[in-house]
């Protein structure tokens, strides 16, 4: 009903309170052409035999609802000034209380719900605060008012306004917030204000000769039960009229002036019986009788109400000729009484019920025991097997290294060995489960391959030409990286096959019939996954620990110390670049070549012309390929090549890639390196060490050991090693990785009883010792005041001493050192990040768990990190123990001309620690952005003002978007200025937030892109996107920190995914002109 509806309503009203009550319903039962039903009496009875009339009976019984209802609006709604005695905002405040009956609503669509006046207002800020509590958004929603609880008291089942949907949708609301508080059901009509003096009339409709007789027939087909005749619709109409009358009278009553004679005599008329000769029962008879009727449930609660009302009446109407509010009290108290002993009983039936559904608890736990002990005893083999293996693995547990107290190791000879469990994995697609080992099937994981500049401390760097790229050496500034993710759903990788070539076949009869986009790009590899739906573009192998596998059981007593290792390895490197170029000179042999040949002696034990049998079945060693192969033609943007040679250095940097962004997330988050991590990160980090560690059995030998030379020759220098990059420019995770996965393919070949594990830790040793120059070398002198003046702890003076060597061995280029405190504590710093991907890689590498106390958040957790990765707490013991080899090492570092050019001032450096990466700063204010935005000139147009200025969250690039003018080619495309500055600024990722719509965009390539909840909100807790309502807006941290946390776990395509296969018409989006 709107504003019209209700002034012709109150028009009616002022009518009818003119006219005789009975008169008025006498016309009424007229018009509605009902007068023949009310005035036969055996109405319901004759309907209820004759089947055929079901259709007259139904049209009937909607007439007398619609009837009772506009009974109820022309007595119930006097909430308008001159109709009620009601105040300029009761009722708006009403509308409030109903509206937020349904639901609790956010501020616009409570503002849209509610009428509007003259000046198109509502008035709702008024008096919002005295009906409803605020509840501010989370993460994701809007901010909520909900109504308040002392107001419910105030909600009229027949409210004007409500639509029968919205009638329903209360209706339950409200019934499921009474039961949730253990109140009874009922829903009674609230206690209406007086009418003014013109409409006062109108009540003795309720009472009146004709009221009565309709409800009473109503009354007593629900008693009798007739079928059809009647409807609970209607049945709970005449009920809130009898509410309606009773609030009357009792209201009539507590505001009677004493000598006044009250002619609102409701309870009376409705306890007494019907005349002759019909002698139907009361009104009140009737609804004792309906109290009990089972198929009346719902409205048993109501019904009750209605006669505690009546009592309540009844007593003050007799009290109140002797001391009136004495004795209404005295109700009141007996009613208060009345109620409790309700209360009480109900508290025993739940205690009663309780009591059973604890017995019956306990006779269920009883059955599952003795099911439990029977299955045993039948099984007893079985069960005497599963002890044996217990008991055996901890036999093998205790056989290790790993004693009580002692420290848990994650490599070399030391290393912590524990049995691996067997691993059963359920494919997803054919339900079948498999055990995971080397000559099994493959089980594959579905994974997302990804380029990455999230980590980048310089995204300006472009790679000219990739096909000639060698990306062997990853740059500390970690310009551009390779991120594998995966949702951890494992599948048979012949049945992924088929679904691939099912997606692959379905997808070219769509584009033949729709020419569409879809949220995936099949030509490119890309495939959602079967269970989540979730992006993917590839598969990695599920594999057992491969130094397992590939490492040979030796006596781990007399292994070579680092000095005698690296003169080993240097050796070896020789003899194998020897017989590669005698190879490649095979057709033109040189004496020279041959005496080399003969002058270089062949370590002990060496065999060059050994190659390994590989252990994997063919199915593996394909999804092996597979995966490398992917990696390599997305992390190169190239076309696929299995045989290309930076295959297996892809693999290596996306391996290195990964677990960096991880730590990087942990440490932000501050969150232990070995705290829970979630299953699909956990299966993820895994399955893709595993992986990059057993790529080298599908590689080519002589390539996979001709890039271990090559890395091991950046921290040992050999000839012909000049062109190679010098100790600033390497990332030393990335070459920690590089190495101890490559060092295999020479290993192989060693059967000198030199182990693998004892290689890992040298080589860790080796990047760890060049790391630490590398941090001194780049590190701040700065004094500051809280320098100590003496160094006396060891730790300071080996640094200080260390310090002094590098000073030397740069020609006293290097500043003079400060304190060794302050060094000692850079060091700390600067190579913490790096042991705590060293530990993740190397606990997923050989399966060692990780140590109780670095699963706890606290402290820097630096010395247990050097304990499980066998390091001396005090690092730069290394350097004092291997000091042999360490200062021939440290002068060829130092004498590089790079590191000269560095410290001469010529060139920048990374130092360390990295800071971490994070979305630019949004001002508070929303208005500030957009002066911003409205001073922005389109770069292209001659100083005309962009239509679509879009802010790069990323790197805080004002563009001008969706507009041809700033139009860029990309790869032989015209694609809009987001699009290309995605590919410079975030290798094809990026967030953008469109300022004059207040809207965040996210963009992943040419064809995927989304739209996302702005982090700006209004007072209301609510985005504003097109900024439509106009409210101010400010930033909510909560929200803006959910987008960063998105763009740092590389899921901003996985969330565009998400958002096409949710939303169908953002894909027919042209995300490439934006």
């Amino acid at each position: 009903m709107q504003a019209g509806d209700v002034r012709q309503g109150h028009s009616d009203a002022s009518g009818v309170s003119m006219m005789d009550p009975n008169h008025f319903l006498m016309i009424m039962l007229s018009r509605f052409e009902l007068y023949q039903i009310f005035s036969t009496p055996d109405y319901g009875k004759r309907f209820s035999s004759e089947v055929t009339h079901k259709d007259v009976v139904q049209q009937n019984n909607t007439l007398i609802e619609e009837m009772l209802y506009l009974i109820i609006m022309l007595v119930g709604e006097r909430f308008s000034p001159g109709v009620g005695q009601v105040g300029a905002t009761d009722e708006i405040k009403r509308e409030i209380i109903h509206q937020l009956s349904i639901k609790p609503m956010a501020h616009s669509e409570l503002v849209k719900s509610l009428p509007e006046d003259e000046n198109k207002e509502t008035g709702m800020e008024s008096v919002i605060e005295t009906v409803a509590h605020f509840k501010k958004p989370g993460l994701t929603g809007r901010g909520m008012y909900e109504l308040k609880p002392e107001c419910a008291k105030e909600f009229n089942l027949y409210f004007y306004h409500f639509s029968r949907a919205e009638q329903s949708k209360a209706e339950e609301a409200q019934r499921k917030l009474k039961r949730e508080n253990k109140e009874d059901t009922a829903l009674p009509p609230p206690a209406l204000p007086p009418f003014c003096p013109l409409f006062g009339s109108l009540v003795n409709i309720l009472q009146c000769d004709v009221m009565l007789s309709i409800m009473g027939t109503i009354l007593q087909w629900a008693v009798e039960r007739h079928g059809s005749a009647w409807s609970e619709s209607m049945l709970q109409r005449v009920l809130h009229l009898i509410g309606m009358a009773l609030q009357e009278e009792k209201h009539h009553l507590e505001n009677a002036v004493e000598g006044h004679v009250q002619t609102f005599t409701f309870t009376q008329k409705i306890s007494k019986p019907g005349d002759a000769p019909n002698n139907s029962p009361s009104i009140l008879a009737m609804l004792e009788t309906l109290q009990n009727a089972p198929s009346l449930e719902v409205h048993k609660d109501m019904i009750r109400w209605l006669l505690k009302m009546f009592n309540t009446i009844k007593k003050i109407r007799e009290s109140s000729s002797s001391s009136p509010v004495a004795e209404a009290e005295g109700a009141i108290m007996e009613e208060v009484i009345e109620n409790k002993s309700s209360r009480d009983k109900d508290k025993a039936e739940r205690k009663r019920k309780a009591e059973i559904a604890r017995l019956r608890r306990e006779k269920i736990m009883a059955q599952m025991s003795e099911m439990q002990r029977h299955f045993i005893d039948e099984n007893k083999e079985l069960f005497q097997q599963t002890i044996e293996l217990d008991a055996s693995a901890s036999a093998a547990l205790d056989n290790s290294p790993l004693v009580p107290d002692a420290a848990l190791t994650a490599l070399g000879p030391a290393q912590t060995q524990v049995p691996e469990p067997r691993q059963f994995v359920t494919c997803i697609l054919c339900q079948e489960e498999q055990e995971v080992t080397v000559e099994s099937r493959a089980m594959v994981l579905a994974a997302f391959v990804q380029r990455s500049t999230v980590l980048s401390k310089d995204r300006s760097k472009v790679i000219e030409d990739p096909e000639k790229y060698d990306p062997l050496f990853m740059h500390p500034d970690l310009s551009c990286g390779t991120h594998t993710g995966s949702c951890g759903h494992a599948m048979h990788a012949h049945c992924w096959q088929r679904y691939f070539d099912s997606v692959q076949a379905k997808e070219q009869r769509r584009q033949q019939r729709l020419r569409l986009h879809t949220s995936y790009d099949v030509e490119n590899g890309e495939f959602l996954c079967p269970l989540c739906e979730c992006l993917s573009n590839t598969v990695i192998p599920l594999l057992l620990p491969p130094r397992s596998i590939l490492s040979r059981r030796l006596n781990f007593s007399d292994q070579p110390d680092l000095a005698q290792w690296t003169r080993t390895i240097a050796q070896q490197i020789k003899v194998i670049q020897m017989l590669r170029k005698g190879d490649s000179a095979a057709d033109k042999p040189s004496s020279e070549d041959t005496e080399d040949m003969n002058i270089i002696p062949i370590p002990e034990g060496f065999r060059p012309d050994f190659y390994p049998r590989n252990p994997y079945s063919d199915s593996i060693k394909e999804m092996l390929t597979t995966f490398g192969t992917a990696t390599y033609k997305v992390g190169l943007k190239v076309h696929p090549n299995e045989d290309d040679p930076r295959v297996p250095i892809m693999c290596w940097g996306t391996c290195a890639y990964t677990i960096q962004s991880i730590e990087r997330i942990l440490s932000e988050e501050e969150k232990p390196v070995f705290g829970p991590l979630p299953c699909r990160l956990d299966d993820c980090l895994r399955s893709l060490t595993r992986f990059a560690a057993a790529h080298w059995t599908v590689a080519l030998l002589p390539v996979v050991q001709g890039h271990f030379c090559k890395l091991f020759a950046s921290l040992v220098p050999s000839d012909g090693s000049e062109d190679l990059p010098c100790i600033l420019d390497i990332d030393m995770f990335h070459l920690l990785v590089g190495l101890v996965l490559s060092f295999p393919a020479l290993q192989c070949q060693d059967f000198s009883g030199s182990s693998l594990a004892t290689g890992d830790l040298h080589i860790f040793h080796l990047v760890t010792l060049a790391h630490i120059v590398q941090i001194l070398l780049t590190s701040c002198t700065e004094e500051n005041g809280m320098d100590q003046e003496n160094p006396t702890g060891e730790e300071e003076l080996a640094i200080l001493s260390l310090h002094k060597t590098l000073h030397r061995c740069t020609g006293s280029a290097l500043d003079e050192a400060p304190s060794g405190w302050h060094l000692w504590r850079s060091v700390r710093a600067g190579i913490l990040p790096f042991l705590k991907c060293s530990a993740l890689f190397f606990h997923y590498l050989n399966g060692v768990p990780a140590p109780p106390d670095l699963q706890v958040s606290g402290a820097s957790h630096f010395e247990h990190l050097c304990n499980y990765l066998s390091l001396p707490t005090n690092l730069i013991r290394l350097f004092q123990e291997n000091s042999d080899i360490m200062n021939s090492l440290i002068e060829s570092w130092c004498q590089n001309s790079e590191v000269k050019r560095y410290l001469n001032g010529e060139r920048g450096a990374i130092s360390y620690p990295r800071g971490a990466n994070k979305l630019i700063d949004l001002p508070e204010d929303y208005s500030s952005l957009i002066n911003q935005a409205s001073n922005f000139s389109c770069p292209k147009s001659g100083g005309d003002k962009s239509r679509a200025p879009t802010l790069c969250l990323v790197c805080g690039s004002l563009l001008c978007s969706q507009s041809y003018c700033c139009q860029a080619e990309l790869e032989g495309e015209d694609v809009g200025a987001c699009t290309a500055h995605t590919y410079s600024c975030g290798s094809g990722a990026g967030i953008f937030l469109r300022v004059r719509e207040c809207q965040v965009l996210f963009l992943a390539g040419k064809t995927k892109g989304c739209f996302y909840s702005p982090p700006y909100l209004d007072d209301y807790g609510e985005t504003d996107q097109g900024l439509r309502r106009g409210n101010p807006l400010h930033l909510c941290q909560e929200r803006f920190r959910k987008i960063q946390k998105l763009w740092q776990q590389h899921s901003i395509t996985e969330e565009i995914g998400h958002a096409q296969e949710a939303n169908q018409t953002l894909v027919g989006i042209d995300w490439q002109h934006l």
